[in-house]
């Protein structure tokens, strides 16, 4: 069974670190607390796993239909406690516990296809895929299940073996997932190891490893990077996005309102691909800026566990000080907060969905990835201007375009600089799909057929087609 690593070390039984509510900012649970050395026995068990695991695809596929079940059947348990440990309304965990098993169904029907090649020569050659080896799947507390599935799925559908780390701020829901996937799962196929630095580094930087899937800040992402370099093993980074919405001079601004909002503030604004910036043509800047700030100011904001709650807290403290820098600061430079601005009062790690207009455009509101409940609204005067904007940082996961003439809208798509863009809605994908990014924002590609891919190396045979 995969197993969610217990703690081996002599001298070193029981260490273990806190884990935060979010919704009240105190320690509510503790996880074990790894050492990077005890990576080497975890990884060796994943090696050997590989060998059997590798051999049989029909085995595989009820393998992963198996856990998928398994992971519905525990939904209502894993749900809470992903809602306590990361803060999102309960809601919104129940749809990322959905989307994990639909991911596991997924890959578990999908395989890769023998290609043959004809070129004239009196051989037959086939390319065939062969899976890479122990994977490591490095994960961010945003997406704690969904974006494990993204990694652990494909990596396990093409034949690999996968360690899986979570965030040390959400390290909980991601155990409790390894015991329910150990029901259906042979042993040591999937492992969950939880611990704080420099356990991750050593993971990334293990010579056994294959594969290093990493989804995070782009520091991290490219030490993680260098790491894998060190044994040459593939990396599929996913390093965030600071996606421009474009609105185009005939958007229906009352019709495309809650959508634009729920695009930037859905799970806190704690999205990769959320709208972070909004574009608005100068005629239809200061309506844009009124109905999303009715909207700041009128949805519910508590306690993810609260059933009236639509919006939940900052998952930590650390990000938490970034939402405030990077607000102050725009507010400094002469940034007006048209809803919000300031953190709430009481317990927790809350802040109040901000709106802010009168955005100087070098602001670090409007260049960085701010990565929280705030959303800078800019007036543009042309076109050629709002695209030279929206692709001006360094950048490049997804942008959306808004307009009722579609045709117009996508042919500004098609000059977004950008992995994914989309129209009149953002931040919806298919598990078909390939989702990658440009610029920062990373390398690889995950989703669909070509996350399968990304697992498997291809192997060339040739026969002659007579002696």
């Amino acid at each position: 069974m995969p197993t969610t690593e217990p703690d081996r070390a002599p001298g070193r039984r029981g260490a273990r670190f806190a884990v935060v509510d979010p919704a009240t900012g105190e320690t509510f649970d503790e996880a074990p607390d790894q050492r990077p050395d005890e990576l080497d026995a975890v990884v060796d068990r994943s090696h050997r796993a590989w060998h059997d695991w590798r051999a049989d695809r029909a085995a595989r596929t009820t393998a992963l239909r198996g856990a998928a079940d398994a992971v519905e059947t525990a939904g209502d348990e894993l749900a809470r406690l992903l809602t306590r440990e990361q803060g999102k309304p309960l809601t919104e965990s129940y749809a990322e516990i959905a989307r994990t098993a639909a991911r596991l169904r997924y890959f578990a029907d999908l395989a890769p296809r023998t290609r043959r090649i004809t070129d004239g020569r009196p051989v037959h050659s086939e390319v065939r895929w062969r899976p890479l080896g122990p994977v490591a799947a490095i994960v961010p507390w945003n997406f704690p299940l969904q974006l494990a599935a993204a990694k652990f799925a494909p990596a396990l559908a093409a034949g690999n073996t996968v360690v899986l780390k979570p965030s040390p701020f959400t390290p909980l829901a991601t155990r409790l997932l390894g015991s329910v996937l150990a029901t259906a799962l042979p042993e040591d196929v999937l492992t969950v190891v939880t611990g704080r630095e420099p356990l991750g580094a050593r993971l990334a930087s293990h010579p056994r490893i294959r594969h290093v899937t990493f989804t995070g800040s782009v520091p991290t992402g490219r030490a993680v990077a260098r790491a894998a370099g060190a044994s040459l093993a593939r990396v599929t980074l996913e390093l965030g996005g600071n996606d421009a919405a474009v609105l185009l001079d005939d958007s229906d601004v009352d019709r495309i309102a809650d959508r634009l909002f729920w695009a930037a503030f859905r799970n806190c604004g704690q999205v990769c691909m959320a709208v972070k910036r909004v574009y608005a043509p100068a005629r239809l800047h200061a309506e844009v800026v009124e109905a999303l700030a009715q909207r700041a100011k009128s949805v519910a904001v508590g306690p993810g566990l609260d059933p009236d709650t639509r919006l939940g807290p900052v998952n930590n403290a650390p990000q938490l000080a970034r939402v405030e820098q990077v607000t102050e600061q725009a507010l400094a430079d002469g940034a007006r907060a048209a809803a919000g601005g300031q953190r709430l009062d009481g317990p927790g790690y809350f802040f109040a969905p901000t709106i802010l207009t009168d955005v100087p455009p070098d602001s670090p509101v409007v260049t960085e990835e701010q990565f929280g409940p705030v959303l800078p609204v800019l007036p543009y005067r042309s076109l050629d201007e709002a695209i030279d904007a929206a692709n001006g940082t360094g950048f490049g996961l997804g942008g959306s375009v808004w307009g009722t003439d579609l045709d117009r809208a996508e042919a500004v798509a098609e000059r977004l600089e950008c992995g994914t863009a989309w129209i009149n809605h953002h931040a919806e994908l298919s598990l078909a799909q390939p989702f990658a990014g440009i610029k920062n924002s990373g390398v690889g590609v995950a989703g669909g057929p070509w996350g399968l891919y990304g697992n498997l190396r291809p192997f060339v045979v040739h026969r002659p087609r007579e002696e």
